[in-house]
């Protein structure tokens, strides 16, 4: 069921007055969530649900035996996290690798035939593999006590965040969940304009950027001109971001309107001067969960020069490789990776952020391109259709452009883009000077012009699939 379909808005309209209902008992309202949580997660399948509850019980049993065991703690907590890595893997990893190990064998004439097996990727799981990492570390560094099950239990299946995030620190969610006070609807004006934003982004702009570029574009590279492609290659820069950052606003209004907080996950990315400054502000909750539980524990920059930037290719390796089992995603993750040790071999060399201190605007427009360029092999399927977009890019020169005004439309857009800076809190200002007894009709209002503009179907949203 799509958070944003109708369906799930009078369910959750329903859910939400039972919930506060029950306002004076925090333990209901926990019991209330973690039923509705399993509920959507099961909705997709029984069998997903089921997964989750083994799963959480093996780790909270992980955690038991971590807080139990000073002498061998460690042990455990590296045990925990290979169980949770191999769940991973097994799920989502399996068939790309048994079809490449397939190969291989093939290829050196090993007499070795891998079974066939078709496993369906449960939903959430990448994220809630996230959150129960940062539990057992948190717990074994004694951050936090042992969680009880049922709260531990909602901490890896709370729904607005179990399919596409943000990621969830434990140290900072749990608590949330183990409260003795009833809770309060946090900020409802950010929680209403963050909705807002949410179904504007992904139902509207982002739809009719995808249908009115991106799709069509991508769909025959070959016969656009050069102006063109860079059309849908800007698109879909612009598409990912307002679906992503759409839905991490729509579960962030909804975790506000039920008393939780998630953490920031974008600060206009599309504003940074080099990679670095980009990965601190897209995707914030992943970018620091690889930083804090791969690079570091790998070395970080504490060893050197060449060991650093192994590390760098290393932890964007593994977050190419997180996002789906494909070669296009690894070469992503690498791109990224080059990227970064490129600018870190500049600042070496050449002195820190050499291009950002002589021209801010170049160093955000070449930060822009090499982010668009990367984009290519994330949307693309599979390598030879990136190949082919890029072949084109670099020959289509003689074909008379379709999209020259669109371009120039997406030059002003991005130009305009700084001007949004303040946008967010600007817009909450303007609705607590509307009386409360209007904010349904505008809400009404500002829904209905969304629907008849946006195309028709339901948006899907594109970090679920990882």
């Amino acid at each position: 069921m799509s958070y944003l379909s109708i369906e799930f808005g009078l369910l959750f309209i329903a859910f939400f007055a039972l919930y506060w209902g029950c306002r004076l008992s925090p333990k209901i309202q926990n019991g209330l969530l973690l039923v509705s949580s399993y509920l959507i997660v099961g909705s997709y399948s029984w069998q997903f649900a089921l997964i989750l509850f083994i799963y959480t019980c093996v780790i909270h049993l992980f955690s038991l035996l971590i807080a139990a065991s000073e002498c061998h703690a460690k042990r455990w907590l590296v045990l925990g996290l290979c169980v949770s890595i191999i769940n991973l893997a097994l799920f989502k990893y399996f068939d790309f690798f048994r079809y490449e190990l397939q190969y291989l064998f093939n290829l050196l004439n090993f007499p070795i035939l891998l079974p066939a097996i078709t496993l369906l990727i449960p939903i959430g799981i990448s994220f809630y593999t996230f959150h129960s990492v940062s539990y057992l570390v948190s717990v074994k560094k004694k951050e936090l006590p042992v969680a009880k099950f049922w709260d531990f239990a909602l901490f890896l299946s709370f729904f607005p965040s179990i399919i596409a995030g943000p990621i969830n620190r434990a140290k900072d969610f749990l608590p949330q969940i183990n409260v003795a006070q009833p809770r309060e609807i946090l900020e409802p004006f950010r929680a209403f304009t963050l909705l807002i934003f949410a179904v504007i982004k992904v139902y509207c702009v982002g739809g009719l950027i995808s249908e009115h570029w991106v799709k069509p574009i991508f769909a025959n590279p070959l016969e656009f001109s050069v102006i063109d492609l860079l059309v849908g290659l800007y698109g879909y820069a612009m598409q990912i971001y307002l679906n992503f950052s759409g839905y991490t606003d729509l579960v962030t209004g909804i975790a506000l309107l039920l008393g939780f907080r998630l953490p920031i996950n974008f600060n206009l990315p599309y504003l940074s001067l080099n990679l670095r400054d980009f990965w601190g502000r897209w995707h914030i909750s992943l970018s620091r969960w690889i930083r804090d539980y791969i690079y570091i524990p790998l070395g970080g920059n504490r060893r050197g020069l060449v060991q650093t930037q192994i590390n760098v290719m290393l932890a964007m390796l593994l977050s190419g490789l997180w996002h789906g089992p494909g070669i296009n995603f690894i070469i992503w993750g690498a791109c990224h990776g080059i990227g970064i040790v490129a600018l870190n071999i500049g600042d070496r060399y050449l002195g820190k952020d050499w291009i950002t201190r002589r021209s801010p605007t170049v160093a955000r427009l070449l930060t822009w391109h090499y982010v668009c360029f990367t984009w290519l092999f994330f949307y693309c399927e599979s390598l030879p259709d990136a190949l082919e977009y890029l072949t084109a890019l670099v020959h289509n020169f003689s074909i008379q452009p379709l999209y020259a005004g669109d371009f120039l439309v997406i030059c002003f857009i991005y130009f305009a883009y700084p001007m949004c800076k303040n946008f967010t809190q600007w817009f909450i200002i303007q609705l607590t000077r509307i009386p409360r007894i209007f904010l349904p009709f505008v809400f009404i209002c500002i829904l209905w012009m969304v629907i008849y503009i946006a195309p028709s179907g339901m948006p899907n949203f594109i970090y679920a699939n990882f």
